[in-house]
């Protein structure tokens, strides 16, 4: 068995499955029902002034016959008096000491509002502090979550606030709801976070009922924008998490948050620089049991990998995500259609054919009968034809021999550039 365990800027749990702050860490009992199940550590649901939570709350997209591609929701923070959750966060860490308990935390921008919720957080026994600066809707428009997420100098001001008083480690969680989150995670570091957790849900509306005309959900017939998570958002977390994890001013641990549903996305996640992940629509969909499979099956993949522990894991793919200006222009993959395995749907033939490069031929052999061939030479490797192959291995993309020294299109703009200025034999130099 590989090792599991992960440090996350000093929180230590038994394995990277994280439940995120959220309806299924609202309680003591969820919460040590998913410690009993074998969940790592939990973000208890967002502690604050109690709010009243509306009705209906929830809404989902599906898709293609697999639900809840999508997950809706316009719920707010904890509705249960800060006392009751607290007394539960005590019992709850006295009986798993050895699982991360991590709280989350809203409160208005004021120092001493700050100072108050921290103080009482750690007094239950809290192992961290998540700091929500990401909540999209309700909490925003009364000044607080996305609403101070969306401002540098303010998520500044208050992760410094916290750390005056903190005891623990401070885990600052960011709103994906901004035109650039490496801003506000830059200003999470310069104001002393201990670690960053992204990202938090996108703003949306799930959708419109045809019938009664109502947004979806609707309360008594009026709708709001809410927080869009699930398996749909996860390329969107990848991206964000990328770009923070390769950041030369971001140099703290980041808990991975979005989309995560099974071991692969966990894995995904840390090769892009997570120490560990957060859960919660996959779990609000399928129950805490699936951390079971996730365990067994990262356990399984670390071992086929020859790998020991996790943390091997963090980071081993950043160096791989580049800016566009750096990728090879000269590097050539090609669609290869393999017959034995072609059903002859045309799938490939008719999106080639009307939307994109019309290099897949319709052809008969001797016998009359039709198959599918790839004009090479004129295959740009966009890889369409094997996304929309319903017949997994008929269509490979194999490299090509372009002929060609690599070259990247800031080397381009680099040689013309030099080339304008008459330096030709720099030009020979830089191209090879």
């Amino acid at each position: 068995m590989a090792d599991l365990r992960i440090n996350l800027a000093g929180i230590q749990a038994p394995n990277p499955f994280w439940l995120a702050s959220a309806p299924p860490t609202n309680t003591g009992y969820q919460v040590q029902r998913a410690f009993e199940a074998g969940w790592g550590g939990a973000v208890w649901k967002t502690l604050g002034s109690p709010v009243i939570n509306t009705s209906s709350r929830f809404a989902a997209l599906h898709y293609g016959g697999q639900r809840v591609v999508g997950f809706n929701n316009i719920e707010l923070i904890s509705d249960r008096p800060v006392e009751v959750n607290l007394k539960e966060i005590y019992e709850t860490k006295k009986r798993f000491p050895d699982h991360a308990l991590v709280i989350s935390l809203m409160v208005e921008p004021k120092r001493e509002a700050w100072h108050e919720i921290v103080k009482r957080a750690e007094d239950a026994g809290a192992d961290g502090l998540e700091l929500n600066f990401g909540c999209p809707h309700g909490m925003a428009e009364r000044g607080m979550g996305a609403a101070s997420g969306q401002v540098p100098s303010l998520v500044e001001q208050q992760t410094f606030w916290v750390k005056e008083v903190a005891r623990t480690p401070v885990i600052v969680k960011l709103t994906p709801n901004i035109t650039d989150i490496t801003a506000t995670a830059v200003a999470a570091v310069q104001g002393g976070a201990d670690a960053l957790s992204l990202i938090n849900t996108i703003n949306s509306l799930m959708g419109v009922d045809l019938d009664s005309w109502n947004t979806v959900p609707h309360v008594g017939g009026m709708g709001a924008h809410g927080g869009y998570c699930g398996p749909a958002v996860k390329p969107i977390a990848l991206h964000m998490l990328a770009e923070c994890a390769r950041h030369p001013e971001i140099n703290i641990p980041i808990s991975g948050i979005g989309g995560v549903s099974t071991w692969k996305d966990a894995a995904e996640f840390m090769l892009m620089g997570a120490t560990g992940v957060q859960v919660c629509t996959a779990a609000m969909h399928h129950g805490f049991r699936i951390v079971e499979d996730m365990i067994d099956g990262l356990n399984n993949y670390l071992e086929e990998k020859g790998v020991s522990s996790v943390t091997e894991l963090i980071g081993r793919s950043v160096e791989k995500y580049q800016n566009w200006g750096d990728l090879d222009l000269n590097y050539q993959v090609v669609a290869r259609i393999n017959p034995e395995q072609c059903i002859n749907c045309n799938k490939c033939h008719i999106a080639c054919e009307d939307t994109s490069h019309q290099c897949i031929e319709q052809r008969t052999d001797e016998n009359g009968k039709p198959y599918l061939k790839v004009r090479e030479e004129d295959c740009v490797g966009c890889n369409l034809c094997s996304i929309v192959c319903p017949v997994e291995g008929a269509i490979d993309m194999v490299e090509a021999e372009s002929g060609q020294p690599p070259m990247t299109w800031n080397q381009r703009q680099k040689a013309l550039t030099m080339l304008n200025e008459g330096s030709r034999s720099e030009v020979q130099k830089e191209v090879g």
